[in-house]
């Protein structure tokens, strides 16, 4: 599934709640379904700078994809960083880079956010695109 496909398929989850209360336990439910990243994985070098809670991002290259797994302390941030790795893991580096990250604004998710976890976002989508930037440069 492209990028896009799975950005309007997120945007259309969304845009069945009613309420931001009911989009925030959507998202505390994604979290809890994030498959765990590996315990040798949770190193300060994986540890996103600027989030308010403790977040590890790793990303792997197989094949022609970027592979991505995470883990949060805080589970609100844990469902967050599971919308991102549901839409840019197992892309390709070109792809996740030319990404267009418009589908964040379209479920209202950083005006939802305090200021604190809106930084938070951005640094996760960041690191996202480092990895992408890093592993397209090997290609």
């Amino acid at each position: 599934m492209k990028i896009k496909d799975i950005q309007e398929e997120i945007v259309d989850e969304f845009s069945m709640f009613d309420d931001w209360m009911q989009r925030y336990e959507y998202i505390i439910e994604l979290g809890k379904n994030l498959p765990l990243i590996k315990e040798e994985f949770k190193t300060e070098n994986n540890l996103i700078k600027g989030c308010q809670s403790k977040v590890w991002l790793q990303g792997e290259q197989n094949d022609d994809t970027v592979i991505f797994t995470a883990d949060s302390d805080a589970i609100l941030t844990k469902g967050i960083i599971a919308i991102l790795i549901r839409t840019f893991s197992n892309q390709s580096a070109k792809d996740i880079l030319d990404a267009d990250m418009d589908f964040i604004d379209k479920i209202g998710l950083k005006e939802h956010l305090s200021p604190t976890r809106a930084n938070g976002l951005v640094s996760m989508i960041k690191n996202i695109k480092m990895y992408a930037l890093a592993f397209n440069s090997q290609n």
